[in-house]
């Protein structure tokens, strides 16, 4: 990984789009420590330490920490994503029209993404706003009116939206998929001052500080062997062989497909921590009504991943997402028709309906190990949070681990593909010039 890096940063290229996406990053970052006009300072870090602020800190890589102009980050943009994507699985026609014109029909469902990630995020500050409101003990906002609200409303979806535009930027003239880099940015930003405030709990003002850096050694060496064992399941691999048919030798040469196990990735991670998010927003909004029912209790219990049923309600939303964006990734149908245009089978298996129900049947087993793994590092945290008294924070550590990994594992594979393109292109002009 480091020889890639050390390799790419001797090209312009990609020096130049390395330059450009650190910039980006950095307005982002300026961003989040901008306070929203109309909040009391002295409520947000009661604010930060709830639930749903831990998700939303994520996202927003500490913005909602300083209830700054993207305290919702990314967050609205990626559930607008989740209800196009399956508004794609065949219920509405136009939307299914639409995702197999290629790049135009590509174009139309983004602008519908943007336009719903607007309402969404509308409704979401303004639910969040009155609900941490009348959750804290001193008022968020100063003058709780609707005007205020509106206003803050106004101000987080526009940072919202800017948020989304920065995020495109990356993608179109920098480097990584845009809105993983955000978050991925917003972790990284977060790691100093979480290990310092560890360090000052269990060393500084322990009273038992051998006790206490002995703990924070373990905590490392655990998380080594945690990022160890993620980058090892992403990288896996499973091999398909195939067969590729010459006709004009009569001959036939084979060779293999890779296929990723953890074929999802780290978006159904991304995905679930998201969806919990609109939910507990819109309770948030009617917590002063509904603070003493039964109901909404539970409901609360069961959204909040701080809790041991919130934990496990958000590794089933991974299993499930888990499963559904395997599909996305892969089409099964659109695979095995790629494959009978090019001459090639899968060894053993009839070309054509054969090979769609077999590449079906091997997802469905791949995404059983991916998800279980997904699963089990985002839970891991929960578990331990709830049985052993850890620190809250460290609830999400399991989330924030596999975003990191994952993007960095994208971010280098993207970066060996355009040394690799500079290497074929070069080549290739050293042949015109020898002719």
């Amino acid at each position: 990984m480091l020889t890639t890096v050390l390799k790419s940063l001797k090209e312009k290229d990609i020096r130049k789009k390395l330059t450009f996406t650190l910039m980006i990053l950095i307005v982002y970052r300026m961003g989040a420590y901008i306070t929203v006009p109309g909040i009391n300072t002295a409520a947000l870090q009661e604010v930060a330490n709830s639930g749903l602020g831990s998700i939303l800190n994520m996202f927003s890589g500490g913005g909602l920490t300083n209830y700054s102009l993207f305290a919702m980050g990314v967050s609205p943009y990626v559930t607008a994503q989740i209800v196009v994507q399956l508004l794609q699985m065949d219920i509405v026609p136009r939307f299914v029209e639409w995702s197999k014109q290629g790049e135009v029909g590509r174009r139309k469902l983004n602008q519908v993404t943007r336009y719903l990630t607007i309402i969404l995020a509308f409704v979401q500050s303004i639910g969040i706003t009155a609900g941490f409101n009348q959750l804290s003990s001193i008022h968020l906002v100063k003058t709780p009116n609707w005007q205020t609200y509106v206003l803050i409303g106004f101000i987080l979806t526009a940072g919202t939206m800017f948020a989304v535009w920065l995020g495109e930027m990356i993608t179109d003239r920098g480097l990584g998929q845009g809105v993983s880099m955000l978050i991925f940015a917003g972790i990284i930003a977060r790691v100093p001052a979480g290990l310092y405030q560890m360090y000052k709990e269990n060393v500084l003002q322990n009273a038992d500080p051998a006790r206490g850096a002995a703990f924070m050694v373990g905590m490392i060496v655990l998380f080594i062997l945690a990022i160890s064992f993620v980058t090892w399941v992403n990288q896996a691999i499973r091999r398909i062989p195939m067969q590729y048919t010459r006709r004009s030798s009569g001959a036939s040469a084979t060779s293999f497909l890779p296929l990723r196990v953890n074929v999802a990735g780290v978006i159904p991670v991304i995905f679930a921590s998201s969806l919990l998010v609109t939910p507990q927003t819109i309770l948030q909004a009617f917590s002063n009504r509904f603070a003493d029912s039964s109901w909404y209790g539970t409901a609360m219990t069961y959204l909040s991943t701080q809790t041991l049923q919130g934990g496990i309600v958000y590794t089933v939303l991974i299993v499930l997402f888990t499963f559904f964006y395997a599909f996305v990734q892969v089409n099964p149908e659109k695979m095995a028709e790629n494959l009978q245009k090019q001459g090639s089978y899968i060894v053993g298996v009839w070309p054509g309906e054969s090979t769609q129900r077999w590449i079906s049947g091997l997802l469905m087993r791949l995404s059983v190990v991916g998800s279980l793994f997904l699963g089990l590092v985002a839970l891991v945290p929960m578990l331990a949070v709830h049985f052993f008294g850890l620190d809250s924070r460290l609830a999400m550590a399991g989330t924030s681990l596999l975003i990191v990994i994952g993007v960095t594992i994208d971010l280098i594979k993207q970066l060996e593909g355009l040394m690799m393109k500079r290497q074929y292109v070069g080549f290739i002009q050293e042949g015109v010039k020898a002719k």
